[in-house]
Formats: structure tokens, C-alpha cells, sequence
């Protein structure tokens, strides 16, 4: 699900408990004092039969967040899924790709997002973009266990790819006259295309989607943050496709 090495460190109880039952946990490194709640007495106790378990003072000088929640994990590092698997995934096809997105943590939101709303599959360069951090995990909460991620070097030309295999390319553009809310497309195999923060669709990015389409906003509100949007967008697409209300 990511380039080998990634997840190999997870911070945060429910990103922990997720990886954990995942079956990645190797060493799990948990602060005495959280031992008082049961949450995290249960964990220790499932740990404790299948891994290491290190409880410890403090682990904030294990953890690379600034709030871990009392827990590290090393983890077995996730395997990075195939184009081809998450086009597969769903049927008709839909994912999620970024276009150079620099904040982890906003990655992270956005694969949370994508699988509530049934997205499956999340596009991410592994070139000029925010690394999938144990930032990116918290902030996933869980959901890049469950996500097929697709590292490329090039998302230009991963969308050629795309369109290929008969998939279809929106991307959101703060400037775009389409709406992104009754886009047409969104029944169709498709790819919504995220900008990055302030930045929006690199020009090749925007040239090679299919639609350009923007979120209606009040005037005095410039733009949503990219994870917002994406929200916003991928559960436009769930409610598109019949399967929310």
C-alpha cells in the first residue's frame, strides 16, 4: 500500500490499534501512565501475545508527532499497491489523486475522507510532495491500512495511464465555471485530481483532466483547504453513484 518503508513507524492510539490489528506491529512502545485507561490496557494485553511491548515513561522522545498519544509502534512497512489493483478495487473505478500536496497531515485527512466516502484508491508522487509520514498516519486515523496507495514519480503521466484504461479526470480548480456538485462524470470510472495547498493543479495536471470543476463558495471565502475539498468532493462522488443519502 505505500513504497516499502513507509508505516514502518506509527504514532497516535487509533493509527497504533489500526496497524496493530493490521498484524504490521513488531514493537510497541506504550507510556506507563496510559496504563489506567482500558483502551490502552487492552492493547497492551492483545501486544503482549504476538510482539514486543516496552512500557516506558515518556515516549515523546521516541515519536516523531508532537503528540503520540502515549504510543509508538514499529510496524513491518506497508507494500505499495499497483495502478492496476486500485483501478480494480471498485467497480466503477474511483480514486483519489494528489498533485503534489506538502502537508502530511492534510494527506492523512484526505485517505481518511476517501474511504469513508467508499474511495479506495489514492494516487500520491513521491517527487516534490509530502512524504506519508508517521504525521500522514495519524492523521489518517487508521484508513491507510485499508487504502490501496499508488506511489508514481510522474502523476501527468500515471493520468495517461488512467485514461487508458478508460478512466475519466476531474480536477478541482478554484477557477473552473463547471461545478463540481452534478459533475456528469462522477457516475463514470474516475480520478479526482487534488491540488496542492495555495497552489492548486500544476499546468500539465490540469491539462490532462478531462474536467475542471469547482466548489461553489460565498463571496469573502477565496478557497477550502485541500483537505476539505477533497472531502467535499469524494463524498459528492459517493452521493452521485447512490451510495450515500
Amino acid at each position: 500500500m505505500a513504497r516499502a518503508g513507509i508505516g514502518d513507524r506509527v504514532e497516535g492510539f487509533h493509527a497504533v490499534l489500526a496497524a496493530f490489528d493490521a498484524g504490521r506491529v513488531r514493537v510497541l512502545h506504550i507510556e506507563r501512565g496510559r496504563l489506567k485507561r482500558e483502551a490502552y490496557v487492552d492493547l497492551a494485553d492483545r501486544a503482549d501475545r504476538v510482539c514486543r511491548v516496552l512500557v516506558v515513561d515518556d515516549v515523546r522522545p521516541l515519536a516523531e508527532t508532537t503528540a503520540p498519544q502515549g504510543v509508538v509502534a514499529e510496524c513491518a512497512p506497508l507494500v505499495p499497491a499497483t495502478l492496476m489493483k486500485a483501478v480494480d478495487r471498485t467497480d466503477p473505478a474511483a480514486l483519489i489523486i494528489l498533485d503534489k500536496l506538502e502537508d502530511p497531515r492534510n494527506v492523512g485527512a484526505i485517505c481518511r475522507s476517501a474511504l469513508a466516502a467508499g474511495v479506495r484508491g489514492m494516487v500520491i508522487p513521491t517527487r516534490r510532495a509530502a512524504p506519508l509520514s508517521s504525521a500522514t498516519f495519524k492523521a489518517a486515523v487508521g484508513a491507510l491500512e485499508h487504502m490501496d496507495v499508488v506511489l508514481v514519480s510522474s502523476v501527468a503521466d500515471t493520468m495517461r495511464q488512467l485514461r487508458d484504461r478508460g478512466v475519466w479526470l476531474v480536477g478541482l480548480e478554484g477557477t473552473a465555471r463547471d461545478s463540481l456538485f452534478g459533475c456528469n462524470l462522477l457516475t463514470e470510472p474516475v480520478g479526482i485530481v487534488i491540488g496542492a495547498e495555495g497552489k492548486g493543479l500544476s499546468r500539465l495536471v490540469a491539462e490532462r483532466c478531462d474536467s475542471l470543476v469547482s466548489i461553489p463558495l460565498h463571496t469573502g471565502v477565496e478557497s477550502l483547504n485541500a483537505s476539505v475539498a477533497a472531502s467535499l468532493a469524494v463524498f459528492e462522488l459517493a452521493r452521485a453513484r447512490g451510495s450515500v443519502t
